[in-house]
């Protein structure tokens, strides 16, 4: 039974403060259990000057187990002096980076890391198309499955841009979007938040808080067409978090603050999608990977891991404790390398953990890498 349907007297309701924007009941139904996975305490290494944390983890990619790209919403300047608890993260000392905007600093805004956590990359060159912002600046990065070059997408929401850079950095290849210019055409977003990719080479855009509508492009980013809207029927939304892409045309799209999953299919017609079903019963949905044959999706209250099925069936819950030195405030990002380790990222604690699979822990548990067609 889909999670939006389930009965009330077999499903667990729960609502709880999320950061600015209306909430949705959160149902919490099928098997719940232990988390399949170990964290690995202290994983990402600070490498900032003295007086400065991590800012948001608002994006994560792992390129290769070698190879994880960050986005950041810069730094956070710790307080003077700099409290004796302090521990690798501003969460440490009780603050939420992604709310104390008066301590974000624009630096550092994109790196990669090692599977040691060690920082490998730091792409400061890029820092100023951050610079000036009063918003929260980076939501999204990405690689195409189907990218012999592998650019990196990133999405800027406060901007409503959208940057391709080269697999090294060293090119900013293609801006779309027109700086602090939001827009309902074709070439304009309105605080985007996520890129996808079909097989075919068709680009999808999650535009996103303000436009409620998922942008169809063509391979050289060329506007093609759009579903959504604003609104609670059938393939409208309340803010398009984040999108999925599966087997048989599947594309899966986060309504965040309407606390569902839009589901559609490709046609033959390319300059849309058709609506196939909707699953209500989240709180804030904030990120999504699609398997073969199932997709996993967090959620922000409770803060929960769940697995389902293409028929929105709830085949597994796992929750995220809140409690550091492991909690999380909220799991905005998450990626998995061809290894099977999976990487969060916390928007507001700041920072990302790494979790390998426990000894033993059953493989229908465990999250694979995001499908794509080969």
């Amino acid at each position: 039974m889909p999670i939006g349907t389930v009965a009330k007297s077999v499903a667990l309701t729960l609502l709880i403060a999320a950061p600015s924007t209306a909430l949705a009941q959160a149902v919490v139904s099928g098997p719940v259990g232990p988390s399949p996975y170990d964290v690995v305490r202290a994983w990402h290494k600070p490498f900032q000057q003295p007086g400065y944390a991590f800012g948001g983890n608002s994006g994560i990619f792992a390129e290769s187990p070698d190879r994880i790209f960050v986005a950041m919403r810069g730094e956070y300047r710790l307080p003077n002096p700099v409290p004796a608890e302090f521990s690798q993260h501003a969460g440490t000392i009780g603050v939420n980076v992604l709310n104390a905007i008066d301590g974000r600093v624009w630096r550092n805004c994109l790196y990669t890391l090692d599977r040691n956590g060690m920082v490998k990359e730091l792409w400061t060159q890029w820092d100023h198309l951050c610079e000036g912002s009063a918003g929260p600046g980076p939501h999204r990065i990405r690689i195409s499955p189907y990218d012999p070059e592998r650019r990196v997408w990133v999405i800027n929401e406060t901007f409503s841009q959208i940057y391709v850079f080269s697999n090294d950095g060293s090119r900013l290849l293609k801006t779309l979007g027109e700086k602090n210019v939001p827009g309902t055409d074709g070439t304009h977003f309105a605080r985007p938040q996520d890129v996808a990719f079909l097989p075919d080479g068709r680009i999808l855009i999650a535009d996103g808080l303000d436009n409620h509508r998922v942008m169809i492009m063509d391979r050289d980013a060329n506007y093609l067409g759009e579903v959504g809207s604003f609104g609670e029927g059938p393939g409208q939304f309340n803010g398009v978090h984040a999108l999925g892409i599966g087997p048989r045309g599947l594309v899966f799209a986060l309504d965040r603050s309407g606390g569902r999953i839009n589901v559609f299919r490709t046609t033959s017609n390319l300059r849309t999608l058709d609506f196939v079903d909707v699953w209500d019963g989240f709180q804030l949905p904030l990120d999504i990977i699609v398997n073969e044959d199932a997709l996993w999706v967090t959620d922000l209250g409770p803060l929960r891991f769940i697995k389902l099925d293409f028929e929105g069936n709830s085949l597994y819950t796992w929750m995220v404790p809140r409690e550091l030195p492991d909690g999380y405030l909220e799991v905005h990002t998450f990626t998995v390398d061809s290894e099977g380790t999976l990487y969060g990222g916390d928007n507001q604690y700041g920072r990302t953990q790494k979790f390998v699979p426990r000894a033993g822990a059953d493989p229908a548990l465990l999250i694979r890498p995001p499908w794509a067609q080969r």
